[in-house]
């Protein structure tokens, strides 16, 4: 039998907004099946913002696919807007939208940043998800954030060089506050320039090969800013959690049906993350995906995903909801 790929493309039944507290808007979409099992979809980041293609990992006959841009991502407003935007905001209004949209639990699927906002929202909310789906972990410890400002160089180096020298010299020693500091000028002049550089450092390293495609979605005026803005912005604040916080609450959540997919070659959130996650968490399945690096869209990681979707749709995962 052939590996499982995407489904095809399908477009929105519904779409809306949540006004939130001031000044944030949070856009929302529907697609798949009207009565169908709940799925949230966690774009990453932070400050990635969702796409088409993200529909695309769940069967529309089954799942009720619900996608959202989170705080100052994608076509939420403010773009890039850092007031009020630390985890514990994003998991209360991960809670907004489930209560908006009339869901008792869902199914909750999340890579890279998107998988660790699932598990603060799971540690949080353990009794709203049915089962969590997890790729590319990133926990947002000390060594990772070190790993992506100056470790992803040494298989990267001609990216990290173009990477740190659009800085002026004198601002290299400390590369993640310099480019904090210019994200957050007012100023379009110095904060686009530098959205620039670190969404290409982390488009050119996020895939196996290199991907034009991916490199081109990286590039783009409306993506660049939330996502390097704001992940500059929860980088140094530590994501707003104290050190460890999401390992040392597994037990919170252990009972929820678990599968972490991770590239073997993933040079954006590397594999020793998700050993260690799955080590604190046994009970959840882990699919090591060779000849893959980080981006969802890489052969191998999607047939997996999409491979656990089809599971548990076979499965009737939440079928009482239907």
């Amino acid at each position: 039998m052939a590996p499982p790929e995407l489904y095809p493309d399908i477009q929105p039944f519904a779409t809306g907004e949540v006004v939130l507290d001031p000044p944030h808007v949070m856009v929302w979409e529907q697609s798949g099946r009207t009565d169908g099992v709940p799925v949230l979809f966690l774009h990453g980041g932070p400050g990635a913002g969702a796409n088409a293609s993200n529909r695309r990992f769940f069967d529309p006959a089954y799942y009720r696919i619900i996608i959202y841009d989170q705080r100052g991502a994608g076509h939420s407003r403010p773009l890039g807007t850092l007031k009020d935007n630390t985890t514990s905001h994003l998991v209360a209004d991960i809670e907004v939208l489930r209560e908006h949209l009339g869901i008792e639990s869902w199914l909750v699927f999340g890579g890279s940043w998107g998988a660790t906002l699932a598990l603060a929202y799971a540690q949080a909310y353990p009794e709203r998800c049915l089962a969590l789906i997890l790729r590319g972990i990133f926990l947002c410890r000390p060594c990772e954030v070190d790993w992506f400002i100056r470790g992803m160089g040494t298989f990267f180096p001609e990216h990290w060089r173009a990477f740190a020298e659009h800085l002026p010299a004198e601002e290299r020693s400390d590369l993640l506050s310099s480019y904090y500091r210019r994200l957050c000028d007012p100023d379009p002049a110095v904060h686009m320039p530098a959205a620039h550089a670190w969404s290409r450092w982390e488009g050119a390293c996020s895939t196996f090969k290199s991907n034009p495609a991916v490199l081109a979605d990286f590039g783009r005026d409306d993506v660049v800013l939330g996502l390097a803005r704001i992940e500059a912005h929860y980088f140094v604040n530590e994501i707003f959690l104290r050190p460890g916080a999401l390992i040392d609450s597994i037990a919170h959540m252990r009972h929820i049906p678990g599968f972490i997919v991770q590239g073997r070659y993933d040079m954006v959130c590397p594999i020793r993350t998700a050993q260690d996650l799955a080590r604190t968490w046994p009970e959840a399945e882990l699919t090591v995906v060779s000849e893959a690096g980080h981006s969802s869209l890489e052969p191998g990681i999607r047939q997996a995903l999409v491979t656990i979707t089809n599971r548990l749709r076979d499965r009737s995962l939440g079928g009482e909801q239907r």
